[in-house]
């Protein structure tokens, strides 16, 4: 028996509360009812153009409404979304086309780096206009991909090394959502503000929210002023965002805490959550942040609040599902819901995990309580002498001091001792010039020598991925 669509999932699923609003920007506010009619009438539409089961589709379109609307169109046919981040230049965006060999592309104009290519896409049910556009197939598929059954192809953030598209199967969707709502417990009462980028952060949260009939507020544009208006006109229980949205949410003057009255979860994702910004929010409103630590191959293996406060890069236990273990400090991970394969190249998880266990990068130490650790990431480690300098670890210290909004810390390569920890700062708006002498004595009271950087450099602002992680290389 085939696993079950998950967008076919979620339209059943609505039936029990079709009068519920399940999507909510500004204004606009659609109802379970209305959003599975109006998915629908796009999937027909789509299927008159041409879609197909198994079809690539890329689909590039800014955070909205329309944005899911079509996601669960495309979904509901059994096609498989390749979604692009807006922000992509021309020749980006062709050679991902061609290199996956993609069989339509519809694009919201708004953001699409050639809005004029294609055929209008326009219905009654969008309020963004799009462009069609359809290609031949220029190569046979690979060997068991339309057995997978593929309704993702995502490509992962390539902080460290190339990007590789990751396939996700429908039945790998069921088994992620059901695996990470061991730790969201998302409910039908529950009112999800949404301010991350849905191009990066779909398959498991946004699928997650609906599956559960929860209501999806979207707050991301403009930041942080939308944000803070759905807050004081939605009692949310749930705030899904990254560590930058609580930093801004913590230098809002005219945020009243009283709104956040009905939250329930307050979840930090995207990159590990400095300690800093932890702090001060719950210094500003009284509330603990949850961390979730996400990877594209693997799902959300684990979401946790620290004990007390104690942001020391703890990740907690892994979910029930989920098993860990690690190899020379490297952070291994088995559960359900595993990647079904990497397209570019194609290899099967089969190939690249035989024996289950995916190999994340990520340095980490098991503590004796059995929580995890996260040190850093392999390929960022810096080699001092001999002595290894992870940079999370110093840029966490560096966060911290007054008027550093963001670091990032880095080995330059040096004949004698291998490499030199330096640094590059941010200074936060209105903070002044930074005292690199105080600076110094600050990270000699928190650091070993060995690990305070060598120099310091101040930039306006740190090299990022589309997904807003900071480029190590």
């Amino acid at each position: 028996m085939a696993p079950a669509n998950i967008a076919r999932t979620i339209f059943r699923a609505a039936e029990a509360w079709a009068d519920k609003p399940a999507l909510i920007a500004g204004n606009r506010i659609l109802t379970y009812g209305d959003f599975v009619q109006a998915a629908g009438r796009l999937a027909a539409e789509l299927e008159r153009r041409g879609m197909r089961p198994g079809d690539r589709v890329a689909f590039l379109c800014a955070d909205s409404i329309d944005y899911v609307l079509l996601s669960l169109a495309i979904l509901s046919l059994d096609a498989a979304i390749v979604p692009i981040s807006p922000g992509l230049m021309l020749d980006e965006c062709a050679a991902l086309l061609e290199h996956l060999d993609v069989r339509h592309f519809l694009a919201d104009v708004a953001v699409a780096p050639d809005p004029a290519a294609g055929e209008p896409f326009r219905t009654p049910d969008l309020e963004r206009t799009f462009r069609w556009a359809s290609f031949p197939s220029r190569r046979p598929e690979p060997a068991g991909y339309a057995q997978l059954q593929p309704a993702f192809i995502r490509f992962s953030s390539g902080t460290t090394g190339a990007s590789k598209g990751v396939v996700l199967s429908h039945e790998t969707i069921h088994a992620r959502t059901a695996a990470a709502n061991a730790g969201l417990r998302i409910a039908r009462d529950d009112v999800v503000g949404w301010v991350l980028s849905m191009s990066f952060h779909f398959v498991v949260t946004i699928l997650l929210f609906l599956r559960k009939g929860a209501t999806i507020v979207l707050c991301g544009d403009p930041l942080p002023q939308a944000l803070v208006a759905a807050l004081h006109a939605h009692p949310l229980t749930v705030l899904y965002a990254s560590p930058i949205h609580y930093r801004l949410l913590s230098e809002t003057a005219t945020l009243d805490p009283r709104a956040f009255r009905a939250l329930r979860l307050a979840v930090s994702t995207a990159i590990q959550l400095p300690e800093a910004i932890a702090r001060r929010f719950f210094e500003r409103f009284g509330r603990l942040l949850t961390e979730a630590y996400g990877i594209i191959e693997v799902g959300l293996p684990f979401i946790h609040a620290p004990a007390a406060g104690a942001y020391d890069g703890r990740l907690g236990r892994p979910l029930p599902a989920y098993e860990i273990r690690l190899d020379d400090g490297e952070v291994q991970i088995r559960g359900p819901g595993m990647f079904d394969a990497y397209f570019s190249p194609w290899q099967l998880r089969a190939d690249v995990a035989p024996d289950g266990w995916f190999r994340t990068g990520d340095l980490g130490e098991l503590l004796p309580d059995g929580e995890l650790r996260l040190l850093g990431r392999r390929k960022a480690v810096i080699n001092f002498s001999g002595m290894k300098i992870f940079p999370q670890e110093v840029e966490a210290v560096l966060d911290r001091f007054p008027g550093v909004a963001e670091s990032l810390v880095y080995g330059e390569p040096h004949p004698e001792f291998g490499q030199l920890p330096q640094a590059k700062l941010v200074v936060r708006d209105g903070a002044g010039p930074l005292d690199i002498a105080a600076l110094r004595a600050f990270c000699r009271a928190h650091l070993a020598a060995h690990k305070i950087p060598k120099a310091f450099e101040t930039v306006a602002a740190l090299p990022k991925t589309a997904s807003g992680k900071i480029r190590r290389a």
